[in-house]
């Protein structure tokens, strides 16, 4: 479907943050024009025109780390640290998870992030029967990049979370066979060991050889917590980035997770080596994990981007709530402005699409990128008077307040409603899925 968006202020997030007031055109998926309508298409008939009113359309949020298998445990691992929370909580839930709760779970996160503006996701799932993640995914129009949780050294883990290496490697790679580049390129794979304490160093190694041999993102958990650092310590006689760079994983594809206690010659290392890191400021606050030192990692030229992280420690996937967090937690760290409204929105977006080496395809609105694209109400009480667009996005904008969501120009969102899920449906099947998996996890 060719789609016309007139009246729109267009929040461009190009290399010159261009903020223009006119049409997008979006043909074939992609985006035709983003301004004035150009000549060859002023005669152009569209399937469908949507007249913004001179809302706001800005590139579809991009989030670098969620775990869509927790969604349904939301409310369910609450006021715990870290540790406790995975050993008493995560891990027995995420070992209950069968393939029919896993793509309940994974729709209800996807209708979620599609409500609130969120086009791309990087997730990391659990050990078991990721193919159900992926064919749930497939119909809903997100654009995922999907991990298969490996771990294989931690006693502390259920049986089903622990996996030989060789097998969790092989499994990785059949669902690479499977699914990278499926439905028109939407879905990918990456390689998801879940950090350190539950890894052992043959299967670091193993992770780093295949993501050279096959091109492979690396999606981890690293530095998020004081007791995770000191078990690693322990463990290893290393830092947390030390090892993960002595088992070869520091790379341009290692996307690192959290990454809140890191010190200066780890930072310089992540610069050095073009380490990823994924800031989830909320998930830090409610596990009482720590405010990340973001604006220090950005004056080294690391690409730092944003995630809700999981529905279990979060407990939404709301990319407005996360741009605003960032930004304020940096003000108390450092000082007003040590991350802008404007460099919040850039992480929500371009950062991510860098994140996830897509930043010639989407992430701002530019001629020929994919039309991943989020239109929002017009100024309402709590955006009212909007002065400066970015401001009011990343302070005064809620994730109720998206109109319309596109990704590849099929129009996932419509009027705020979402367009391929019954949602009253999918809320009382979810409800239903919950109930079955804590009788299965017996916590």
């Amino acid at each position: 479907m060719s789609t016309l968006i007139r009246d729109a202020t267009i929040l461009t997030l190009n290399d010159a943050h261009e903020i223009v007031r006119g049409a997008a055109g979006i043909i074939d998926g992609r985006i035709a024009f983003a301004g004035a309508v150009p000549r060859e298409h002023r005669d152009t008939r569209f399937d469908e025109t949507v007249d913004a009113a001179g809302a706001y359309l800005l590139p579809g949020f991009i989030q670098t780390h969620v775990h869509l298998c927790q969604t349904l445990f939301r409310t369910l691992a609450d006021d715990l640290p870290l540790l406790e929370w995975l050993r008493t909580r995560v891990w027995p839930l995420e070992a209950a998870h069968d393939p029919s709760t896993l793509r309940v779970s994974a729709r209800l996160a996807a209708a979620e992030l599609l409500k609130g503006g969120t086009t791309t996701a990087l997730t990391m799932e659990t050990v078991h029967d990721t193919d159900a993640v992926f064919e749930a995914l497939e119909p809903t129009g997100l654009r995922a990049t999907v991990g298969k949780c490996l771990m294989d050294a931690d006693d502390l883990a259920p049986a089903r979370l622990q996996e030989e290496a060789g097998a969790a490697i092989a499994g990785s790679l059949a669902l690479h066979k499977r699914w990278h580049g499926a439905a028109g390129g939407r879905l990918r794979v990456a390689l998801a060991p879940r950090f350190a304490v539950s890894c052992s160093r043959d299967l670091l190694e193993r992770v780093a050889h295949t993501a050279d041999a096959h091109g492979l993102l690396v999606h981890t958990h690293a530095s998020e917590n004081r007791d995770e650092i000191a078990l690693v310590a322990r463990l290893t006689g290393m830092s947390n980035l030390d090892y993960l760079a002595s088992a070869g994983l520091a790379t341009e594809r290692l996307c690192a997770a959290h990454c809140v206690w890191v010190s200066d010659a780890e930072q310089g290392l992540m610069a050095e080596r073009g380490v990823k890191v994924m800031h989830c400021p909320g998930s830090n606050l409610k596990l009482g994990s720590g405010i990340a030192p973001i604006a220090d990692m950005r004056r080294r030229g690391i690409v730092v981007s944003l995630g809700a992280d999981g529905a279990a420690c979060n407990n939404n996937l709301d990319m407005f709530a996360e741009m605003r967090l960032a930004a304020t937690l940096q003000a108390v760290r450092y000082a007003p402005g040590a991350l802008t409204a404007r460099d919040a929105l850039w992480m929500a977006t371009r950062a991510g699409a860098r994140t996830l080496g897509l930043e010639a395809e989407i992430g701002s609105i530019e001629v020929g990128k994919r039309a991943d694209l989020v239109l929002l109400a017009p100024a309402r009480l709590h955006t009212a008077p909007d002065h400066d667009p970015y401001s009011t996005i990343v302070y005064g904008a809620r994730a109720s307040d998206v109109r319309a969501t596109w990704i590849d120009g099929a129009c996932l969102v419509r009027d705020g409603q979402l367009v391929r899920e019954d949602e009253p449906a999918l809320i009382a099947e979810a409800r239903q899925a919950a109930a079955a998996l804590l009788r299965r996890a017996l916590l």
